[in-house]
């Protein structure tokens, strides 16, 4: 496990020509802490991480991931397990063959396609295609695929969303003991009244970084609910269409 911080923000700013996305955002991930990144439609969510993952460059500032930029960033495929849109199943894919795709290009053992798709729960749907899954099913499979190389990182992006109150709860387990293990987990969500249960520390963007530090300091020990000290932080008034940043 690497020493250096998980993931970093470092006065990161992108604009995409006159709309700002992101503006002057710093944060620190720690090793071992599951951490919730929290905003509204269009506050710069996807975009930081995206930033983060080297899909998207910066206007200015830097992040890094383990210690350097992700393109950088040694062994990468297997040291972090992504799951987020535009990652999607090989079309007429099955379940297991969607995963022992992903294992040769990241040179991991078909054994652990096995591993992954008990730890998922869809050992029993491993042979039906991938277009047949319900959506919950789907965010199983990205779950299974982020975790196939035992990386060091999940960064996940609303993953929850497709879960019925049962896979919520087993996805809280999940997570939990990951982060337990000394990895790191990185969630965009929206979902806020699943928070208080399984996440230790709270980054909010609207644009600009509204807050940063522990859910216990995120709502004064208790004393106000998630909700209400989120509302007290963010806009909530925003154009139609404006959920892909």
């Amino acid at each position: 496990m690497s020493s250096a911080p998980a993931v970093l923000f470092d006065g990161v700013c992108k604009s995409f020509g006159s709309r700002v996305a992101v503006q002057d955002v710093s944060f620190q991930v720690d090793p071992g802490r599951i951490v919730a990144l929290l905003g509204p439609n269009g506050a710069g969510k996807t975009t930081s991480l995206r930033i983060a993952l080297g899909l998207v460059t910066p206007t200015s500032g830097r992040a890094t991931v383990l210690g350097h930029d992700f393109a950088s960033l040694p062994d990468a495929g297997r040291r972090v397990g992504l799951a987020m849109d535009g990652i999607g199943a090989v079309r007429g894919a099955t379940g297991r063959r969607e995963l022992e795709i992903w294992a040769r290009a990241t040179g991991v053992s078909r054994r652990r396609v096995d591993d992954v798709l008990g730890l998922v729960e869809l050992t029993d749907a491993a042979r039906r295609r991938v277009a047949k899954y319900s959506t919950g099913m789907k965010q199983r499979l990205a779950l299974a695929t982020a975790l196939l190389a035992d990386p060091e990182v999940l960064v996940l992006d609303e993953p929850t969303n497709g879960l019925d109150p049962e896979g919520i709860r087993w996805l809280r387990g999940l997570l939990r003991g990951f982060a337990d293990e000394g990895r790191t987990v990185l969630i965009s969500t929206h979902i806020l009244s699943e928070l208080s249960q399984h996440i230790d520390d709270v980054v909010v963007l609207d644009t600009t970084l509204r807050f940063d530090g522990t859910l216990d300091e995120f709502t004064s020990s208790g004393a106000v609910s998630v909700e209400d000290r989120y509302f007290e932080l963010v806009s909530t008034r925003r154009p139609e269409g404006s959920h892909h940043a």
